[in-house]
């Protein structure tokens, strides 16, 4: 299979937001679960990566917990990959409040075309590791570069061989950046919520309890 699993980086403690970003909710549903059920329509898998696999008993994620202590979001990665069941993995981090399909459907159109061992979006010399694609064959790539005590996903992908989407195309599928943003404090919140008044509700949900709502 190609396509097919996606995998989303769960939480960790975020000093600027001050609680554990996986416990963002829109309405009365976490972001995380909002998120699982939108990418639910383009992937059979979605892997949530989390230290804290309680908090979402009776959902259809597949759990899993970085493997490598402590290495950041390289490390999620690598145990989102071996939990995947397709060729190319989609990659997001919880705290991204916009997905964009038709840039994932683009994205799958382009890795069609070529064999690469990732897809990532490039603005002058930034890339974007996250809403992104990569192939579930750089685990042992990934496990050797961890070993050798690296941690930096970006200088990861500056050895790949990446097909990078350059800033012009994906400025069509979103004008404004959007796609790429992530939520890292309050204020960041409070802008989405004025943005999205339909979705934004700031509730950090207590520790350890299990998320309300079902899949």
């Amino acid at each position: 299979m190609l396509f097919g699993s996606a995998v989303i980086l769960a939480g960790g403690k975020s000093s600027r937001m001050g609680f554990d970003k996986q416990l963002l909710q829109v309405k009365n549903h976490h972001l995380l679960r909002h998120h699982g059920r939108t990418l639910a329509a383009l992937f059979d898998q979605i892997i949530v990566v989390t230290n804290t696999p309680q908090l979402y008993r009776g959902t259809s994620f597949t759990l899993v917990s970085d493997e490598f202590s402590g290495k950041g979001p390289l490390a999620g990665l690598h145990v989102g990959l071996k939990a995947a069941r397709s060729k190319y993995v989609y990659l997001l981090a919880c705290d991204m409040p916009f997905i964009n399909p038709d840039y994932i459907l683009y994205m799958q159109k382009r890795l069609r075309e070529e064999d690469v061992q990732a897809c990532v979006t490039r603005s002058g010399e930034f890339l974007e590791p996250f809403n992104a694609f990569y192939s579930r064959e750089l685990v042992r790539d990934i496990e050797a570069y961890l070993a050798d005590g690296n941690t930096s996903l970006f200088q990861f992908l500056r050895a790949l061989n990446t097909l990078y989407i350059h800033e012009k195309t994906a400025r069509g599928f979103s004008p404004d950046w959007a796609m790429f943003a992530n939520l890292n404090t309050r204020q960041e919140f409070e802008a989405w919520r004025f943005r999205e008044p339909d979705l934004g509700v700031l509730i950090p949900a207590g520790e350890g309890k299990e998320l309300p709502g079902g899949e």
